[in-house]
């Protein structure tokens, strides 16, 4: 199990789609990477300057955007996971 310390986030990051809206096939190679993605575990939030914990805003299951270049990409059990402080997470989907 992972474990997150701080403010940081782990994301399983979702399948960039092999269609466009236009219904043309897009090649492995050419297609581009994810920015969406489904938390899979959060740490406990960051401490301010006087040592206040300033508790996270995301949950388990939360389904989030990121940049493009953000985090550390990881490998667990064969799949990508992402690493991401929250402040590099853009938006919660609902």
């Amino acid at each position: 199990m992972l474990e997150p310390l701080s403010d940081r986030v782990i994301i399983k990051p979702t399948e960039a789609p092999d269609m466009t809206p236009g219904g043309l096939h897009v090649p492995v190679g050419a297609r581009e990477k994810s920015q969406r993605g489904e938390v899979l575990a959060v740490g406990p939030g960051r401490e301010n300057d006087q040592g206040v914990l300033i508790p996270m805003r995301l949950w388990v299951g939360d389904v989030v955007l990121f940049g493009k270049y953000s985090g550390t990409e990881l490998e667990v059990d064969g799949h990508p996971v992402l690493v991401l402080r929250e402040s590099d997470i853009i938006m919660r989907v609902r």
